[in-house]
């Protein structure tokens, strides 16, 4: 499938830009559908013009992860799928920029991440979010692990990742994962233009490099655990600034 069938941009003006998720029919995550997406966001975050990324899928799920059949092929791919994750959510986690995504239907195992890496969380009241992996006996890949170690707090890292728990958006917003929760489909959009302007009106500037520092410790261990991945560890070790490295 091409780029442009599975990534689509939609501009709502104020600098906001929707990106469609659109990997039919259930935003499988792939090696090739991740690293295009690496590379949307790192040309979104580059654009001067855009002040905030809202992230959505077209389909009844968000995103079910990755297709467990990937996780059997050889090394090779395994590793191809591993470092593809790593390097999609850390561009993700790591964006200057605020990020809004919008959570409906099943979001699972990776797919997760896109929640998680994002700044706010808007979901559907009937969206249930899953992490199954360790009861398949799968490991999370390093980025993946320090992202959700970030953004969960220790209760809900053992209901969601060691216990494998499914939780509703009113569980998610406890957790502190899920912020807005709409009941019908229509007001989805809605809820996150809102949210994304709120963003768009704030110093971004400020917001970036605060964010950032924020966010140092973890991309730090990242930076370190996959030191001898040059082209991920040198871009991503943050500077004592709050900025990231330009490698």
């Amino acid at each position: 499938m091409e780029h442009q069938q599975w990534l689509n941009r939609r501009a709502h003006g104020d600098g906001v830009v929707e990106l469609e998720l659109g990997h039919a029919p259930q935003n499988v995550l792939s090696v090739e559908y991740l690293m295009d997406f690496h590379h949307e966001i790192r040309a979104l975050e580059a654009d001067p013009n855009i002040t905030v990324i809202i992230l959505t899928s077209p389909f009844k799920d968000f995103s079910v992860g990755t297709n467990p059949e990937d996780w059997k092929q050889d090394a090779a791919s395994r590793e191809a799928l591993d470092r593809a994750l790593n390097t999609a959510f850390l561009t993700l986690f790591a964006c200057s920029k605020p990020v809004v995504c919008v959570a409906r239907g099943e979001v699972l195992e990776a797919g997760m991440f896109f929640v998680l890496a994002s700044d706010v969380r808007v979901a559907h009241a009937r969206a249930a979010f899953e992490m199954s992996e360790v009861s398949r006996g799968q490991f999370y890949p390093v980025a993946l692990l320090e992202i959700a170690r970030a953004t969960l707090d220790p209760q809900s890292q053992r209901r969601l990742i060691l216990s494998g728990q499914r939780l509703g958006p009113i569980s998610g917003r406890h957790a502190g994962f899920v912020d807005v929760i709409a009941d019908d489909y229509n007001d989805l959009i809605e809820y996150a233009l809102k949210e994304a302007r709120k963003l768009s009106n704030l110093p971004l500037e400020c917001y970036a490099q605060t964010k950032l520092k924020l966010r140092q410790d973890a991309l730090a261990r990242i930076a370190d655990t996959l030191i001898e991945d040059v082209d991920i560890a040198d871009h991503w070790m943050p500077q004592g600034n709050g900025q990231r490295g330009t490698a």
